[in-house]
């Protein structure tokens, strides 16, 4: 398969397809290479911009854990503004590969956020991450340990599909939350901008921000 084939193959309704964390795996490990550029420039993918913002507004610092850090855009992001210490944890060793020649992170760790993370409790001052929580990725069983690897008062700015923020649980799940969380925010925010085509690029993003207790 020529490259210019295998491009058109690999795109947004390919990555909403995907249902099992292998799945995932796959196609991240064949979209590695070109994602930045046949997907993030080509539909001018902003969700990484949009959580740095809220990042540096809300005073994030680190230690950070990017959660499904893929190719490392929201850490760039992040560093445009200002420099601390970033970890990528993400389901493809390939995306960690770009994202380590970005030079931005501290160390980047391969594994499944649906699973137990490999880092003590309480280990990040905060948790960020864009475009995990959407279509056939992660939902918000992940949501307990993030928190658990998050130090008391850690900042957590996370993205949400809007379409599937009552559907799947998150909203439940945060309001189950309780006092395990405080200052609770919730913004909706386009996720391409202008330069965006494609008739999904058109699709709501919520970010969620929120603190731990």
């Amino acid at each position: 398969m020529t490259q210019e084939k295998e491009d058109k193959r690999l795109d947004l309704q390919a990555a909403y397809s995907v249902r099992t964390p292998a799945e995932n795996e796959a196609l991240y490990a064949a979209w590695a290479k070109t994602y930045d550029e046949s997907f993030a420039a080509a539909s001018d993918y902003i969700f990484p911009q949009q959580v740095a913002r809220v990042f540096h507004e809300q005073g994030g610092h680190g230690p950070v854990l990017d959660a499904g850090a893929g190719t490392g855009l929201v850490a760039e992001a992040i560093a445009a503004r200002k420099t601390c210490l970033m970890d990528a944890f993400d389901i493809s060793e390939p995306m960690l590969s770009i994202a380590k020649a970005k030079g931005v992170y501290r160390r980047l760790v391969q594994g499944d956020l649906t699973q137990k993370l490999p880092f003590d409790d309480g280990s990040y001052a905060s948790v960020v991450s864009a475009g995990t929580f959407t279509h056939g990725h992660v939902g918000p069983e992940a949501m307990d340990e993030l928190l658990r690897v998050s130090a008391s008062g850690a900042l957590l700015v996370l993205t949400i599909k809007a379409e599937l923020y009552e559907a799947r649980g998150f909203a439940a799940t945060f309001s189950d939350l309780g006092m395990q969380i405080y200052d609770f925010q919730l913004q909706e925010v386009p996720i391409y901008g202008a330069g965006a085509q494609s008739s999904d690029t058109l699709d709501a993003g919520l970010i969620a921000c929120f603190r731990k207790t």
